[in-house]
C-alpha cells in the first residue's frame, strides 16, 4: 500500500515539501480537471436523457431505475465542478489507474449476451434501482467533497456515513451486481470479481490519505464499519 502525508504548514506561512506519496496540484491543473471531468458526466447526463426520451421503457421498474442512473451522472457532472479545493493528492499513476478502472470497468457488462430469464431480469432492475438511489443518497451527503480520483477535502459525516466509512463504493457494487446477473457467464463474473478487488484497492488508497491529511479522520474510522456491517 501506498504511503500518504498530509500537507504541512510551517509557522512562517511557508509550505514544507510534500513526501512522495502524497502531493498538491496547482490552480490551473485543478480547474481543468474539474472541467474536463463535469462536462463528461454532464454529456452522460445528457446522452441519458435523451435515451429515455427516445427509446422510454415499458416497465415502470425500469423506467426508475434509468432515471436514477440519469440522475446519479447529473450530480456526478455538478458536484465536480463544484468541488472544494483538494487538500492533497494521491501521487502516483496506480491510483488514477485503479480509479479510472473502478469507474468504468463495469462498463464492459452490457456487451454480453443477455440470458433470456425474466426472474434474473426483475432481480437485476431492483439490485440497481436499490444501489442506484443509495448512491444518490451518498453522493448528496459527500456534495461538494466528491471526487473519482483518491483526494483529501473534508470528512464527511451525515447521511450514511454515519453508519459506514463508503456507502458509495456498497452502492455502486449492489448497482454492478445488478447489471451482471441477466448476463451471468464467467467472462461477467470474472469482471465483477475484478472489480471488487479494483474497488478494495481503491478505498484502501483513499483512506491512507485521509487519515495522513485529515487528523479527525482516524476517529472517525474507528467507530464505523468500512463497507460491510460487522464483515468489514
Amino acid at each position: 500500500m501506498l504511503t500518504f502525508l498530509a500537507r504541512l504548514t510551517q509557522p512562517s506561512g511557508q509550505t514544507a515539501a510534500l513526501p512522495k506519496a502524497a502531493v498538491t496540484k496547482p490552480w490551473w491543473y485543478e480547474s481543468a480537471m474539474q472541467l474536463l471531468g463535469g462536462s463528461w458526466f454532464l454529456l452522460l447526463w445528457v446522452m441519458s436523457t435523451i435515451n429515455l426520451w427516445v427509446f422510454p421503457s415499458p416497465h415502470w421498474p425500469s423506467l426508475l431505475s434509468r432515471i436514477a442512473i440519469t440522475l446519479f451522472y447529473l450530480l456526478q457532472g455538478l458536484f465536480i465542478l463544484t468541488r472544494l479545493p483538494a487538500k492533497a493528492h494521491a501521487r502516483g499513476l496506480s491510483p488514477r489507474m485503479t480509479a479510472f478502472v473502478g469507474t468504468y470497468l463495469p462498463w464492459a457488462i452490457p456487451f454480453f449476451k443477455k440470458l433470456d430469464e425474466a426472474a434474473l431480469d426483475l432481480t437485476s432492475i431492483a439490485f440497481v434501482l436499490v444501489g442506484i438511489t443509495m448512491a444518490l443518497v451518498a453522493m448528496l451527503h459527500l456534495g461538494r467533497s466528491f471526487s473519482l480520483t483518491p483526494q483529501a477535502r473534508s470528512v464527511v459525516r451525515t447521511g450514511p456515513y454515519r453508519w459506514i466509512r463508503h456507502p458509495l463504493y456498497l452502492s455502486e457494487e449492489i448497482a454492478v451486481v445488478g447489471a451482471a446477473l441477466p448476463r451471468l457467464a464467467p467472462a461477467t463474473v470474472l469482471i465483477l470479481v475484478l472489480h471488487i478487488g479494483v474497488q478494495v484497492r481503491r478505498i484502501l488508497y483513499e483512506e491512507d490519505l485521509l487519515r495522513r491529511t485529515c487528523p479527525e479522520y482516524s476517529s472517525y474510522a474507528s467507530s464505523r464499519w468500512r463497507l460491510v456491517p460487522y464483515l468489514w
